[in-house]
């Protein structure tokens, strides 16, 4: 529904949320233009993209504040609600729908019951949500009391500050979210031969897996590196991302993805060993700049790679017993921890994902973008 003008500017409703460890503003459907194209343009101008600070809009200059939500109320039968994750850039013009997001994800049915979509039922809400973007379908629980969301509680998710209340998301079918199968590859094990310029030819192991997130596992000390670099430290070698780049592209042709050059997946990560006590530690990028957290599917993934034999995490991984698995994923600013259920009959296959988010709701009004824009 295209709103009126009353300037050279038109005003979108939107509430600006943090989901997780990711921002940005979440939208209903019905208050965006339908055709795609100009979808993108309106939410080009809303984020002030392109340019590096995003001065001219909502972003805030990083991939993470640089998320957008749309939601509508599902007509499907056994489905609440669909959630649209579209990722943009500071610096590029890309409206990017294909990968998932499970920090935005958290944001969902908070954003649902602000706006009247559904309603909350009792002390918590549970709610379906199928995320556009791969058909993935989760169940969302939050808390509530009185008809509204509860924001303030004792939950602490790291790269967040203070403590809110608890979102746990139920992940019901991860596997193959945008890759054709969970290892994309057939194998858990890939050995890549990479070339290109600006350094030598090299040969690197490597496990391409999707569980929510098409990713490209490595360890760390293959490519000379600890794990424990700080997030400045990665950012700053241009030789590691050159050459991490390199198998990005490589790996992408070997997982069915194609050219994947200006798309933000596969993600890459590189493993070592914990060392505060968790089951594995990680340094991810996104798909170029280190992450200082790690993304909830991005976590997912890396703990469903712990648990199959054979993966580039073997070796590093801390396992616990039994089927039912709490994977602790060590991160620069902390760690995130993903239950995991194994399937008894096949340890490869796991049946069900677990994790815990917090979400907020930072502020509620309007988003001014040009007229013309939507008027093309």
């Amino acid at each position: 529904m295209k709103p009126e003008a009353s300037s050279d500017q038109i005003g979108i409703p939107c509430l600006f949320m943090r989901g997780g460890t990711s921002r940005g503003p979440f939208f209903l459907d019905s208050d965006l233009p339908t055709d795609q194209t100009q979808r993108n343009q309106v939410l080009l101008a809303a984020m002030g993209s392109p340019d590096k600070r995003q001065i001219d809009g909502l972003g805030g200059a990083h991939p993470l504040t640089s998320k957008v939500g749309v939601v509508s109320k599902s007509r499907r039968e056994g489905v609440d609600l669909e959630f649209l994750f579209l990722q943009l850039q500071p610096d590029n013009d890309t409206v990017d729908s294909t990968p998932n997001c499970g920090n935005m994800l958290a944001a969902v049915v908070p954003f649902a019951i602000e706006k009247g979509l559904v309603a909350a039922s009792g002390e918590q809400t549970t709610l379906r949500v199928l995320t556009l973007n791969t058909d993935m379908l989760c169940d969302i629980t939050v808390l509530t009391s009185n008809g509204h969301v509860r924001y303030a509680g004792d939950a602490k998710i790291d790269g967040v500050p203070g403590t809110s209340s608890p979102i746990t998301i139920n992940f019901l079918d991860t596997a193959g979210s945008v890759c054709s199968s969970l290892l994309p590859t057939g194998r858990v094990l890939d050995h890549f031969s990479i070339s290109g310029s600006g350094f030598a030819p090299f040969e690197i192991d490597a496990t391409c897996i999707d569980n929510g997130m098409p990713m490209v596992l490595l360890r760390a000390a293959d490519l000379q590196r600890t794990g424990h670099e700080s997030v400045e430290q990665l950012n700053a070698n241009s030789d590691l991302k050159q050459r991490l780049e390199a198998i990005r592209l490589h790996a992408a042709l070997e997982m069915g993805l194609g050219d994947v050059s200006k798309k933000n997946y596969p993600k890459m990560c590189l493993l070592a060993a914990p060392d505060q006590g968790g089951n594995i530690l990680t340094r991810c990028f996104i798909p170029h700049v280190c992450h200082d957290a790690i993304g909830v599917l991005a976590a997912v993934t890396v703990a469903t790679a712990c648990v199959l034999e054979n993966s580039v995490a073997c070796g590093l991984a801390v396992i616990p017993e039994g089927s039912a698995k709490l994977i602790s994923v060590e991160h620069p600013s902390g760690e995130f921890s993903v239950e995991l259920e194994i399937d008894a009959n096949n340890k490869q296959q796991v049946n069900r994902a677990a994790l815990i988010r917090t979400a907020r709701l930072i502020m509620r009004g309007e988003v001014m973008v040009p007229a013309a824009i939507w008027t093309k």
